[in-house]
């Protein structure tokens, strides 16, 4: 098969295990992203994160992760939710609507084995590893790097035809294939994002400080929120869609057609009472596979009462 019919190949599989895009980049270095990967974590911008300093070589390099490895492969799965649940009930307590159903790691590494699998029944053996914000790779970049989307000011990739409401997943693999191209900027003068983040973590355009944001505190930090953002997180009790919400660009979000990434049934109809007095069984039943687990019911009862 030629590397016009891989790359074509690779596309519309894509497409079929329910992929809204495919990218794909040369693997290599990312020289550009170095001494800003440096320099973010050179201002402690990472917080407690400490994860995020290791792996420094390997997040810029993918040939450490894939020996001899050829293309990166980037893919966006759509998570934008047909009802938006802090919208339906504002009064409430809201959590990030990548957040309403089952993990994305076990679903969406699900779709990318099975990926891996297809090629290699097509293709033949292919040397290559599965990401969904996994392991130390710089899945935005390679994103950008690929023509899917462009870096906006709150540091997320968008995409002109469906905003940012999507998951990265990427494929590294030893294949040679077609690469695309880089799109440009669309963000404009627009700092809507920026204005609107109430702990100020986006202090100036396309930096976005992880230890200033709604998301870490609710979900990273494990010890005692400060003192000083109580009042800030505007019912947020997992995550944030705030700076999301408010970009033009997701007026194009289009809603998901993963049944497993919708909500369960009786989450509409948490009132904030109903959080406060949050059992184990009802944070077992209304988490069951959630990402929300990461808190365990500890945090979560944290985060409810520091509102």
């Amino acid at each position: 098969m030629s590397i016009v019919h891989q790359t074509q190949f690779i596309k519309s599989t894509a497409q079929r295990l329910g992929f809204s895009f495919c990218g794909i980049s040369k693997a290599g270095f990312l020289e550009a992203e170095a001494p800003r990967l440096e320099e973010w974590l050179k201002r402690g911008y990472q917080g407690k994160m400490s994860y995020l300093e290791n792996h420094f070589d390997k997040r810029l390099d993918p040939t450490l992760l894939v020996p001899g490895a050829k293309s990166v492969v980037s893919l966006v799965y759509n998570y934008f939710p047909e009802k938006d649940l802090a919208q339906a009930n504002p009064d409430s307590f809201k959590i990030a609507k990548y957040a309403y159903g089952e993990d994305y790691h076990f679903v969406i590494k699900e779709k990318l084995k099975e990926f891996l699998e297809i090629i290699e029944l097509e293709i033949g053996e292919v040397n290559g590893r599965a990401f969904v914000d996994s392991a130390p790779v710089h899945e935005r970049a390679w994103a950008q790097q690929s023509g899917i989307g462009w870096i906006g000011k709150n540091s997320l990739l968008l995409n002109r035809e469906m905003g940012s409401f999507f998951f990265l997943a990427e494929l590294i693999i030893d294949l040679e294939l077609e690469v695309d191209g880089p799109i440009k900027d669309y963000c404009g003068t627009c700092t809507a994002c920026m204005d609107a983040c109430p702990t100020e973590a986006i202090p100036q355009p396309f930096v976005v400080d992880g230890s200033k944001c709604i998301s870490y505190f609710t979900i990273e930090l494990k010890e005692e929120i400060p003192a000083e953002v109580k009042g800030k997180f505007e019912n947020w009790i997992f995550g944030c869609d705030i700076c999301q919400d408010v970009c033009p660009w997701n007026r194009f979000a289009k809603p998901l057609h993963e049944k497993k990434f919708a909500p369960h049934p009786d989450l509409e109809k948490m009132k904030p009472a109903d959080w406060r007095e949050i059992t184990e069984d009802v944070f077992k039943k209304l988490f069951e596979r959630s990402a929300v687990k990461r808190t365990q019911l500890k945090g979560l009862q944290r985060n409810i009462a520091f509102q």
